[in-house]
């Protein structure tokens, strides 16, 4: 049974009508309207300081969710479209390398950031594959 997850609201729902598995477009949040949902093999409960970043096949940021410009002090403007590990200077890559080439989750990584203002960061990322055709990635971080 599939599991999704907004980025935005951290809302998480079951694919328990079939509404989400019957689309070939992305599927919006019900509850707050949100572009896309994520999907994940398991549930998944963030902290409530957690910020989503969700990223294509390239590692580029597609979509910033809630909690992202507080832990980071960039708006969606300064990332979308941006090389995650570089926007954020993430201290290691390797975690995102072997979620997408293998398709993985790799949980509680101890990383750290750089924030807008240059100041470092520590954090915790979650890295979650996509399971669609895109072959993209979402991090989940949250300060240490």
């Amino acid at each position: 049974m599939p599991y999704f997850i907004c980025p935005n609201c951290k809302r998480r729902s079951v694919d328990l009508d079939g509404y989400e598995g019957f689309s070939t477009q992305a599927v919006q949040c019900r509850e707050c309207g949100f572009g896309f949902l994520f999907e994940l093999l398991e549930d998944y409960y963030p902290a409530p300081e957690t910020g989503f970043v969700v990223c294509d096949r390239d590692a580029r940021v597609l979509a910033t969710g809630r909690g992202v410009f507080e832990l980071t002090g960039y708006r969606d403007s300064d990332l979308i479209g941006r090389r995650v590990a570089e926007a954020l200077s993430l201290s290691d890559t390797s975690p995102m390398d072997v979620v997408q080439e293998w398709g993985v989750r790799k949980l509680n990584q101890q990383l750290a950031i750089r924030t807008r203002s240059g100041a470092d960061r520590l954090v915790t990322v979650d890295f979650f594959p996509a399971y669609d055709d895109d072959g993209g990635v979402m991090l989940a971080i949250t300060p240490r």
